[in-house]
């Protein structure tokens, strides 16, 4: 069984920095595939970004590219979203996700993932 954990979440005032963590528990060996989503009630689920931990490829969505990062934590089972420059329509909860990718080409913010984090909530205000 693997489990997610989002935590960094908070408020923060547009134009200002973020950093989310997501670390994973359980058999999550073959997972080699780990990114974020996030949700609102208005936009509904979007995906944000996504790293292939075997390799150092990574994918982002068009609303994030040049503000958002996406890296290995300090431990091997942590993926961190460094976000910057936000802005009032960042605010979401954002999801830490993982799943096996049989390959980078097929981690990106178009896969399905099949583990999901409970959420951590960014409002930008």
């Amino acid at each position: 069984h693997v489990q997610l954990v989002e935590s960094g979440g908070g408020l923060v005032q547009p134009g200002g920095s973020l950093t989310l963590s997501c670390s994973t528990s359980g058999d999550s060996s073959q997972n080699d595939c780990m990114g974020w989503f996030r949700q609102t009630p208005g936009k509904g689920r979007e995906p944000v970004a996504t790293l292939y931990l075997g390799g150092t490829r990574t994918v982002y969505a068009d609303p994030v590219k040049g503000r958002f990062t996406i890296s290995r934590g300090k431990s091997n089972n942590t993926v961190n979203l460094e976000m910057s420059n936000l802005t009032p329509e960042d605010t979401a909860m954002y999801y830490c996700v993982a799943k096996m990718s049989y390959g980078p080409l097929f981690c990106t913010v178009q896969a399905r993932f099949q583990y999901w984090g409970q959420g951590t909530q960014v409002t930008v205000s």
